[in-house]
This record gives C-alpha cells, structure tokens and sequence, in this order.
C-alpha cells in the first residue's frame, strides 16, 4: 500500500474533474489516518493491520467502481489516482479477471503466505465449508471473497 503522495507545486496539476472526486478522497484520507492511529490494546496481532486494509480496499473499490462500472471519471483522473496512490493498480487489474471480482486483498490469492502453499481460507465458498463455521482471514479480515457463480460454473464443468 503505497502512501497518497501529494501533488508537487507546478509538477502535477490534478486532471479537469479532480474537484469533483477530491472531497471523498480526503474522508478515505482520513479514515486512513484514524485506522493507523487506532489503539491495538486488547487486539490480536493479525487484528491491528485490518482496519487499514479494509480502508485501502475501499478506497481502491471506489475509484474502480467510478470508472469502470459507472464510467463517471476520464481515463486521466483514473491514471491520475493510479499514480499517486490513491488506488491499487495491481488489485484493480486481478478485480478485471473472472473469479477474483470480490477479491479483498493481493495475500489471500498469494500460496507463499501460507503454510501448505495454498490461497487463503476466505477464497473458500462457503458453500464448500462446514455449516456453522466463521472464517476469517489472518491478512485481512475478510469473511469470505470467494465469487461463488464463477465456482459453481467451474465445478459443473469439472465432472
């Protein structure tokens, strides 16, 4: 998670249209902040890191929801936010791919993090685990990110 850089006097002059993206972006700027300031007393270790990356996924949601589903931002203020670490480039680019729309963060889909060289346990549907049982991701928090239609087709056609 790269920081929100700030734009540099006559460097980078924000696209035509920032003004109307800008105030929700400092409210993202801020829930930031008050994650990272959080007390992390009476948490666990994997706890304290959660609230940032649910804040980073939501500020990535954002901006990819605003251009490519609504396609209410110009290609310039999507590079524009891209490059200045307003949103993840590489999370968008794997939220594109079929079966990784709910994707909640680039750990989960990574084998190296875990222990039997696998993805996370919140890829699982929760169709294919025990009844009753909570899952939560370690990276994350998540509570599952698995696109069950996208599973479900695959099975089908598995057998």
């Amino acid at each position: 998670m790269p920081k929100v850089q700030a734009s540099r006097r006559g460097k980078m002059q924000p696209p035509e249209g920032w003004s109307d993206l800008e105030p929700t972006l400092e409210e993202f700027k801020q829930k930031m902040r008050d994650a990272e300031n959080e007390s992390t007393s009476g948490k666990r270790k994997v706890e304290s890191t959660w609230a940032v990356m649910r804040v980073h996924h939501q500020r990535s949601r954002y901006i990819y929801d605003l251009f490519f589903k609504r396609k209410a931002i110009s290609r310039e203020i999507y590079d524009y936010c891209l490059k200045n670490g307003y949103a993840d480039g590489n999370l968008i680019a794997k939220w594109k791919k079929q079966g990784f729309e709910k994707l909640c963060c680039l750990q989960c889909i990574q084998p190296r993090d875990t222990n039997y060289g696998t993805t996370c346990i919140c890829r699982v549907p929760k169709e294919k685990l025990e009844k009753g049982r909570t899952v939560e991701c370690v990276h994350c928090g998540c509570r599952g990110c698995a696109n069950i239609a996208y599973y479900n087709a695959s099975y089908a056609h598995m057998f």
